[in-house]
């Protein structure tokens, strides 16, 4: 590395033609050590299987069970509504022990409170249902 202070004979009026590369390869350095860094943490991911997306239709077996939740809370047991939890709890329990016991299928409004569908979950766990499923409709497009 070298620095010109001057000639000797005392002028000052030469050109200097050569090109200080020094910032160019600190530039280069830096971009370098970030490339080294970065490149392993984007390529090493846990190998994993993602599922695929099914969409089928839904065949609705006369055994199962719909319950309904609309948008105020309302809960619907095959169209007829159920009065309170405690109730849902009670007709559940009745055919938790049928065998082979029946799947719940749960249609949610859209507009329903998760707190309204979370209380039809617990009350089929409250009576042993052991199968619940959500009704949902198709993406359009």
């Amino acid at each position: 590395m070298g620095m010109n202070v001057g000639s000797d004979s005392g002028g000052d009026d030469e050109v200097v033609s050569t090109i200080n590369t020094t910032p160019l390869v600190d530039v280069m350095l830096v971009l370098l050590i970030i490339f080294l860094i970065t490149i392993p943490v984007a390529t090493h991911t846990v190998p994993v299987k993602l599922p695929s997306e099914t969409i089928k239709a839904n065949k609705t077996k006369p055994e199962n069970i719909n319950i309904a939740v609309d948008k105020d809370g309302d809960v619907y047991w095959n169209e007829s509504r159920v009065p309170d939890n405690n109730a849902l709890v009670a007709k559940l329990k009745e055919v938790s022990v049928k065998d082979p016991q029946p799947e719940v299928q749960i249609r949610g409004d859209q507009k329903a409170r998760y707190e309204f569908i979370g209380r039809v979950i617990v009350a089929c766990q409250r009576a042993g249902i052991v199968k619940v499923g959500f009704i949902t409709e198709p993406p359009h497009g």
